[in-house]
């Protein structure tokens, strides 16, 4: 136990954060480490398997694999807070599991990287209070997901600014993944949220599609891959165009779910914290304003409106949605605000600091699957944007 004890101690101490919040960033960082397979560097969505998004409803799904659509925030967090030995080999894990497919991605793998993850009904058990299927495997491992090339390139360019470096066969595979997205980016897909029914145009695949070939792009000019840069900008550009004139509701005055919608999601919060729109932008703060307006409950943020994916049973508000917020106040100056917000979040997590997927909001109690890295992954973000953001206000004073 003493043994035990020391190695724990001797890990968190090299965490590089210590802003106000430590604390709750120690334990998600605590929280990170614990999910990732010793073995290979992957990080698993939560240990536990059909835990419901909404007490006695069907929405209980497995998710002990690793999604790619997780890749670039979780290695925002580990490169943040220092981890770099973490963070190479989650990167190391990411670039050998995609290999047997590609230049193409699959949406999620197991820790050995397999894909084989098929989704089964348990029917002789009655699930957690009486939720029911009980599930395991998982469907979308069949869907196409356009974000997750992004999720992979912005992990890979982060992992270099942070001062790793590429080995010739991996910038190869990178380089790939933007030939991929050159190709495809036109086409319809299932989504972050991984939506079961058919494909649409979702404007935040297109967001990471312009992602992706950005940071290619960049990483060609450091000299660490090699592409066709002119055509990646051509591209890169198009997809912009795109998103400005397709994904921008005029009458709303906001980014949409999906181009030539009117539909709205959290998930365009991530436009301002990767970089494709600064969070002060006028279309950025008033996107953020009306997705606080129809999607926010209590200080917290649900992913999308009800009904919008077709599935009969309600679900909780997003943990990691209402932290994006957080991350967006931040990035645009408003620490006051997002300090009061990230408290207010911070007040959902249980009593050793945990969080699940998401939070309902009457109760306050933890639904889905649980602990969610997802969930601590937008903590660990949403602390260090804030504690930059408030830095960068004091020095101006």
């Amino acid at each position: 136990m003493q043994a035990t004890l020391a190695w724990w101690a001797n890990w968190i101490g090299r965490c590089s954060y210590h802003g106000p919040h430590r604390e709750a960033v120690l334990r998600s960082a605590v929280t990170l480490k614990l999910m990732t397979f010793a073995l290979s560097g992957a990080v698993v969505a939560a240990p536990t398997a059909s835990l419901p998004e909404a007490i006695g409803g069907d929405r209980n799904w497995d998710y002990r694999y690793c999604w790619l659509r997780d890749a670039a925030l979780t290695m925002r967090a580990f490169v943040g807070l220092g981890f770099q030995e973490e963070a190479a080999s989650f990167l190391q894990w990411l670039l050998h599991a995609t290999r047997l497919t590609w230049p193409k991605l699959q949406v999620l793998y197991d820790v050995y990287g397999h894909t084989d993850l098929q989704e089964e009904e348990l029917g002789h058990l009655s699930g957690y209070r009486g939720s029911r299927p009980v599930r395991v495997g998982n469907a979308a491992r069949k869907q196409i997901q356009l974000d997750v090339y992004g999720s992979v390139v912005v992990a890979a360019f982060d992992y270099v600014e942070s001062g790793g470096r590429l080995q010739a066969d991996e910038a190869k595979l990178l380089a790939g993944f933007g030939e991929t997205v050159c190709r495809t980016w036109r086409e319809p897909d299932s989504g972050i949220w991984e939506i079961r029914g058919p494909k649409r145009h979702y404007t935040f695949s297109k967001v990471m599609c312009w992602a992706a070939l950005d940071s290619l792009v960049k990483l060609h000019e450091r000299g660490r891959v090699r592409i066709d840069a002119n055509r990646f900008r051509r591209e890169r550009d198009d997809i912009a165009a795109a998103i400005e004139t397709r994904g921008y509701h005029e009458t709303l005055r906001s980014y949409v779910s999906e181009l030539e919608g009117d539909r709205l999601d959290a998930a365009l919060l991530l436009m301002g914290c990767l970089g494709y729109k600064a969070p002060s932008d006028r279309r950025m703060r008033a996107t953020f304003d009306l997705i606080q307006q129809r999607l926010g409950r209590d200080g917290l943020l649900y992913r999308y409106e009800t009904g919008y994916d077709g599935l009969p049973s309600p679900e909780g508000a997003f943990g990691i949605c209402s932290f994006w917020a957080v991350d967006n106040l931040a990035l645009r100056g408003d620490c006051d605000a997002a300090e009061r917000a990230f408290k207010h979040i911070l007040s959902f997590a249980n009593d050793v600091g945990l969080f699940a997927e998401e939070i309902d909001v009457k109760t306050g109690i933890a639904l889905g699957n649980f602990p969610q890295a997802f969930t601590h992954v937008g903590l660990i973000n949403a602390a260090m944007a804030l504690m930059k953001a408030q830095s960068a206000s004091e020095a101006a004073e």
